[in-house]
């Protein structure tokens, strides 16, 4: 996941103020906070890792403050949530509707996002094949990262 310019993070900050706003919800410092953490992030990060790098800011959110907040960007459509099957959800940034994949490592439970035209392709004709109407859908490949194969190869 690339990071996002610092115009496309200011624009996601404004939607999300914007979106609390129109919900009659407060616009506070630390709901910007846990916004502003998601929208810098290069990875999909999880509530820990949202709370550590708030602390490495000197800042101080309460656990279910995040939480809340997690929710919110999410119903706005800003963040999506994954569940990569590692008993925690991961939270990625959406700044335009985006159509992509991902590689987990079980190993070290990096995510590493993909897109393949052909596998878009393949799966509408899937869809039509078996006269289902397609919609959307989630593609998520598991196995080892580069990094971890080469941990393997090193250790034989």
């Amino acid at each position: 996941m690339a990071q996002l310019a610092p115009t496309e993070r200011a624009v996601l900050l404004e939607r999300f103020r914007h979106y609390l706003r129109d919900q009659h919800l407060p616009v506070t410092r630390q709901r910007d906070l846990v916004a502003e953490i998601v929208f810098l992030s290069e990875d999909h990060l999880s509530v820990d890792e949202i709370e550590r790098r708030i602390r490495t800011r000197g800042e101080r959110v309460g656990t279910a403050t995040v939480y809340r907040t997690l929710d919110v960007l999410v119903q706005s459509g800003l963040v999506r949530a994954h569940d990569f099957g590692q008993g925690f959800k991961r939270y990625e940034p959406m700044p335009a509707p985006s159509v992509h994949e991902h590689l987990i490592c079980e190993r070290c439970g990096s995510v590493t996002e993909f897109r393949n035209e052909q596998l878009e392709r393949m799966l509408h004709l899937i869809a039509d094949e078996q006269s289902f109407h397609h919609r959307r859908h989630r593609v998520e490949v598991y196995g080892l990262c580069p990094a971890c194969r080469q941990l393997d190869l090193e250790s034989i």
